[in-house]
């Protein structure tokens, strides 16, 4: 009874839960150090395991309206130190989050393919950052990100929230799947950078 008793109702948890979703992805995609795929696997393990009959729905559109409005306000600001003289400390943190070898790969695929390389970028990690610094770059206007941004979000939101979908399903209690969906999380995060340091070990 006591552990029942400690447990918050659910309409407690997502009064809590959906504000602090929403306001620690946006913050994630302003300052790209918050583990944002992860919370968004947790959050997919908790909704999982919720009654409430919209509970996954719910968790989708709060991430993916969050990342995109990060992405764009990001965008923003980097347009902004563009266009200012002295530069701005936003367009500073996106080009040391950019190093000179995936800025480039990014340019020359985002000159071919624009939305496709918009997902890509929101899919792999450390993706993010230099397709908008080399959109920055090619002076892309804002409602033209905006419009390809949307379907990464979309895209983004939908991949995190299966990957915690997968870790819930596995386990009863929700807490053990959390600690699976973030495993996987890091796992997916950790792959195309294990991948990179095999092919530069080859080569």
């Amino acid at each position: 009874m006591l552990s029942v008793a400690s447990v918050p109702p659910e309409s407690t948890q997502q009064a809590v839960g959906y504000p602090s979703l929403f306001l620690l992805v946006l913050i994630g995609a302003l300052v790209p150090v918050v583990p944002t795929g992860a919370l968004v696997s947790s959050a997919g393990v908790v909704a999982l395991h919720q009654t409430a009959p919209f509970s996954l729905v719910a968790v989708f559109v709060v991430a993916a309206t969050a990342a995109f409005l990060g992405d764009v306000g990001l965008y923003w600001l980097g347009r902004r130190g563009m266009l200012s003289r002295n530069g701005s400390r936003w367009l500073a943190a996106i080009r040391r989050h950019a190093p000179e070898e995936r800025l480039a790969q990014a340019q020359d695929r985002l000159a071919e393919h624009e939305v496709p390389v918009l997902v890509l970028s929101r899919l792999v990690p450390a993706g993010r950052v230099p397709v908008m610094l080399a959109c920055l770059l090619a002076r892309m206007p804002l409602r033209r990100f905006a419009r390809g941004d949307i379907s990464a979000c979309l895209a983004w939101a939908v991949t995190y929230q299966l990957i915690g979908l997968l870790g819930g399903s596995v386990f009863a209690e929700p807490w053990q799947g959390v600690v699976l969906a973030v495993a996987l999380t890091v796992l997916v995060g950790a792959a195309p950078a294990v991948w990179r340091r095999v092919l530069g070990g080859r080569r």
